[in-house]
């Protein structure tokens, strides 16, 4: 038995012997894993494998020593993890020994040390044993790149998990890496020597008297000159590397004396990179430098930075100069000074003033803006740099304001002010005297108020911004100033359309108003409400013109300024005021001055929404006023209206719906809870309780055999409904979704029937799963058969199964499908095909009145790329299957799909189709060229490869379609000529000739904007092929 169980342990000791010879003898690579292998199952010890590799690791020859040695290093770099303590002292002394050994050796031994650096029952002292023995033995830099690299991984390990021990060793540990990287060459051994000496320093290891050195070591580097070879595997780019070094340059001031004289001479040569990388590096350094630090080179880095500034015709230096400049004033602000010590901000600030003062006086000349943004970059790195500055500047700059009377002179002083002024908003103060404007108040004022009274355009514009900024410093302004300051607001915002001016004066006003609403409301609102009267009795009297210049500027000026909750209380009751005057008669309204009012309310609505409460009273005034005014328009009149029959217009009822949707869409569940339980009843049961002055002449029934005018209205309820957020209960439901849908199949009034589908539909999309959603889905799937079979009514069906389908796309609900298909085949139908085609458009698009994400509708991420996938291949099928006259349907319906596709899904899929879209070309329905031609165009710049084989195709039906009666398929054809200068230039030289004479043509052509085209698509042409192109 037991001469049994010794044969048991000799054989699988025997395979071991096996692999291992064959692998030091053999030369063969798989048996080191397969060691590994057992060594981790247990089969073996590491013990067995050094016993069986006894001969091999004595052996005479270096070369079978390296062998056996690597495939001991190969066992342990995968079993390190197994090693006991014990065990490990005895491998580093024996791999220690080993560094020695013959230079074909080195390289095992190395990866052995690795594996071991790797330990966890690594015992103390013998991480500095093997970094000694490394340092002492081993020439680093005469070993390939791979055997560096090992040696820089076996000192990263060591510094991650023996810090301590490693900061034992002193200044010698550091000595000893420097003789190490001295020399280093490859990017990827450059990145982890980086990291090494960065950790050096930030982790506090001792540098002693080798500061220097280890700065000469990594600065000799500095700028990286390194360019990625190409198809390079390793990824290593330019950046990494600078960023790298530039991270270890400036992470000690202990380099400051061997780094900014090197800085210094990069920026002063010619080459811009250098230029770039250094100054960047300085603006690294002045992080975490001192004044002690930059004291001896202060002159020297501004004399280079402000050389760089006024001489470079690069913008990026420029950029990167003002920069450090920021930074190194931001460094002198912050450190801590002694009582006796020298101020050197103070006479760093000075020195910039006396270089760049004199600039300012000239503001004709070319340093005079170099000069200010030195200035303003200095300014802006703090509180006191900034007061410093200013304090010097602003006098100056209002000397020189007054001293020059050209306009153009005057705006560049008044751009340079408008600068520092911006600056002081970067710093607050608790004292209102400390600030520095509070002296210069009342000469700034003065001088902004006569840029905006100067008729030179361009200064009233730095004017606005500059009072904008001015009025932007808290309690800086008086009350006689801001008083001015509305008064030449208001002035300005009557100017000539053609003026800039008007629409910045809006703006600010809007700006300002929200700051100071009382100054506001006090001298701007009356004025503008005194104008809304004047307009009126003017209009009374027949004085036409005079209202067609001011009316709408008094709406927009309204609007403008409604960025305060209190100013809202005033603006909002007059706009609705001055329609409801025109209700009464007191002025003849035409559908352009009701649009008018109708967007200054929606402009009022959207700057509500950032307020709750505004939002809420703006919802509860307004929406119940103009829902008034509409149902008032609707009742039968004896005598005539004219708002009654302006109200009811398509385009005025459309702007009304964008008005109230805005008002909804950011209520509060509970408080469109309360406006629901008024407006639905309303619809339902002529419920008209809650509207302003409801003494109407009749009933209001628009479900209920309504007049026409009372069924449109039903696009108030879908903007109101359809805006509500989700979890809102909506009243009388199930009643109202039917009255809907019976009124959606309506043929007496197009637009109510088609307001209702879209209501219904978007209820739909936001009702949760359920009984209830399938019984709607069920009514409306029967309403739309029953339409579509026969009579009168297939138009209005067909436009509910549009809507529903859509409802159901955009939530993904799996009827959707089934409708889709349904929608297809009506592409073959001789009535509605053409329709049919148009409706995947809209099933593609966003809509803006209903289904959207603002009213809270159901939309699911990717419902594009889903409907693409789902339908695009049937798309394909019915058009090869279909007749000659119905293709082009087909073809209408996937140009539009695939027009408003995202590229990235349509690119892989373009082979296969783009045939079918240069078909839908020879289509002669403009609105398949133009989607189509919309559809190619970015394609010809992001799948120029692909395109290019159909390039014979695509230039003749380009040149045909720039000939198209169409004006904007005449544009996008000559848009995607010049984007087919793209193509690969071999593939386009035989046609250049060609496309040069065709497109003479329409350089000739009526329309402005298409000759502009066709002069950008010819000169690329004529460009093609040549040098430099």
């Amino acid at each position: 038995m037991a001469a049994a169980a010794a044969l048991e342990a000799v054989a699988p000791l025997g395979a071991l012997w096996g692999l291992v010879q064959d692998f030091v003898m053999g030369q063969q690579e798989g048996p080191a894993d397969q060691v590994a292998a057992d060594v981790k199952s247990g089969s073996y010890t590491v013990l067995q494998v050094v016993e069986a590799l006894g001969s091999s690791l004595e052996n005479p020859e270096p070369r079978t020593r390296a062998r056996g040695i690597q495939l001991l290093s190969q066992v342990l770099l995968q079993c390190h993890c197994l090693l006991l303590e014990k065990e490990v002292v005895h491998l580093i002394l024996f791999y220690e020994n080993r560094l020695k050994d013959h230079h074909l050796v080195i390289p095992s031994v190395l990866q052995g040390l690795r594996a071991l650096s790797l330990c966890v029952a690594l015992p103390p002292g013998l991480a500095v044993s093997v970094l000694k023995a490394i340092f002492q033995e081993v020439h680093v830099q005469s070993l390939p790149q791979v055997d560096r690299h090992t040696v820089y991984s076996i000192i990263t390990n060591f510094m991650r998990t023996r810090e301590e021990e490693l900061k034992g060793l002193g200044a010698d540990f550091t000595f000893g890496f420097i003789q190490v990287m001295d020399g280093e060459k490859d990017p990827r051994n450059l990145l982890v020597a980086f990291r090494i000496v960065y950790d050096l320093i930030s982790r506090d290891y001792s540098l002693g008297p080798f500061v220097e050195e280890l700065f000469e070591v990594t600065s000799c580097y500095f700028p990286i000159d390194f360019t990625p070879p190409p198809n390079d595997p390793h990824g290593i780019q330019r950046e990494d590397l600078i960023l790298s070094l530039r991270a270890v340059l400036a992470s000690t001031p202990r380099f400051a004396e061997f780094l900014l004289p090197l800085l210094i001479e990069k920026v002063d040569s010619e080459i811009l990179s250098a230029k770039l990388d250094s100054l960047q590096t300085l603006n690294a350094c002045c992080a975490v430098y001192g004044q002690k630090e930059l004291k001896d080179f202060l002159p020297s880095l501004w004399a280079s930075i402000r050389r760089e500034v006024f001489q470079t015709a690069s913008e990026r230096v420029e950029a990167e100069g003002l920069a450090a400049l920021n930074s190194l004033t931001a460094c002198l602000s912050r450190s801590v000074l002694r009582a006796d010590a020298e101020d050197l901000l103070d006479s760093f600030l000075s020195t910039i003033l006396q270089d760049c003062r004199h600039h300012l006086c000239e503001p004709d000349m070319k340093l005079v803006w170099p000069s200010a943004k030195l200035l303003q970059a200095a300014a802006g790195a703090s509180a006191r740099a900034c007061d410093h500055i200013t304090s010097n500047v602003l006098p100056l700059l209002l000397e020189q304001f007054h001293k020059h009377s050209q306009s153009n002179q005057r705006r560049t002083i008044l751009e340079m002010i408008l600068g520092f002024l911006k600056l002081q908003q970067k710093w607050s103060y608790e004292d209102k005297d400390e600030r520095p404007l509070s002296g210069f108040k009342d000469q700034l004022c003065s001088l902004i108020f006569m840029a905006l009274s100067d008729p030179n355009t361009q200064l009233q514009l730095v004017g606005i911004r500059t009072l904008t900024v001015l009025g932007a410093q808290p309690d800086l302004l008086s009350s006689g100033d801001l008083e001015l300051a509305v008064g030449h607001l208001y002035r300005l915002s009557f100017l000539e359309e053609d003026s800039q001016s008007w629409a910045a004066a809006l703006e600010a006003s809007g700006t300002l108003a929200a700051l100071y609403p009382v100054a506001f409301s006090s001298h701007l609102v009356p004025k503008l409400a005194e104008d809304l009267c004047t307009e009126e009795s003017d209009l009374a009297r027949g004085d036409g013109p005079t209202r067609c210049s001011r009316h709408p500027r008094c709406l927009q000026a309204l609007s403008a300024v409604s960025t305060h909750p209190s100013i809202v209380k005033e603006t909002l009751p007059l706009l609705l005021q001055h329609l409801c005057q025109m209700n009464r008669g007191i002025t003849s309204p035409g559908t352009s001055e009701v649009i008018a009012i109708c967007h200054s309310l929606q402009q009022v609505a959207e700057k509500c929404q950032r307020d709750p409460e505004s939002c809420w009273y703006f919802h509860q005034t307004a929406v119940p006023c103009l829902l008034a005014l509409a149902v008032q328009a609707s009742m039968p009149e004896k005598e005539h209206s004219v708002l009654k029959k302006v109200l009811l217009e398509d385009e005025v009822l459309a702007t009304m719906v964008s008005v109230i949707a805005t008002a909804t869409t950011h209520l509060s569940p509970d408080l469109a809870t309360q406006s629901v339980a008024h407006v639905v009843p309303l619809f339902l049961d002529g419920n008209i309780s809650f509207l302003p002055e409801n003494s109407f002449s009749g009933r209001f029934q628009p479900f209920q055999d309504g007049s026409s005018g009372q069924r449109r209205l039903v696009a108030l309820l879908m903007a109101f409904v359809c805006s509500l957020p989700r979890n809102v209960e909506i009243p009388q439901l199930n009643r109202l979704m039917r009255e809907l849908l019976e009124l959606s199949c309506c043929q007496s009034c197009p637009f109510s029937s088609t307001a209702a589908a879209k209501c219904f539909a978007g209820l739909l999309n936001k009702h949760p799963a359920g009984q209830q959603l399938d019984e709607f889905l069920q009514l409306a799937v029967d309403k739309v058969e029953a339409g579509l079979s026969s009579g009168p009514c297939r138009s209005q069906a067909f436009t509910l199964l549009l809507w529903v389908t859509k409802a159901l796309v955009l939530r993904y609900h799996p009827l959707s499908s089934c409708l889709t298909d349904r929608l297809m085949g009506l592409l073959s139908d001789p009535e509605l095909g053409p329709a049919a085609a148009d409706g995947f458009s809209l099933l593609m698009s966003d809509c803006t009145d209903v289904l959207t994400r603002a009213g809270h509708a159901e939309v699911r991420i990717m419902f594009r790329q889903r409907f693409f996938t789902d339908n695009v291949p049937a798309l394909v099928r019915g058009f090869h299957a279909a007749p000659q006259d119905v293709k082009p349907n087909y073809l209408k319906g996937l140009s539009h799909v695939l027009n408003r596709l995202p590229k990235p899904v349509l690119l892989p899929e373009l082979p296969t189709l783009l045939s079918l879209l240069l078909e839908a070309l020879s289509c002669p329905d403009s609105v398949v060229q133009l989607s189509t031609l919309s559809c190619l165009q970015p394609l010809l710049l992001e799948a120029p490869q692909v395109m290019s084989l159909h390039v014979d195709t695509l230039v003749t039906k380009f040149l045909n379609l720039s000939a198209s009666p169409s004006m904007a398929v005449r544009i996008a054809a000559l848009q995607c000529m010049h984007a087919l200068t793209h193509l690969p230039t071999p593939v386009l030289l035989p046609y250049k000739p060609q496309v040069i004479r065709a497109l003479a043509k329409p350089l000739d052509d009526k329309k402005r904007l298409v000759r502009k085209e066709a002069v950008s698509a010819r000169g690329e042409w004529f460009l093609l092929g040549s040098p430099g192109s």
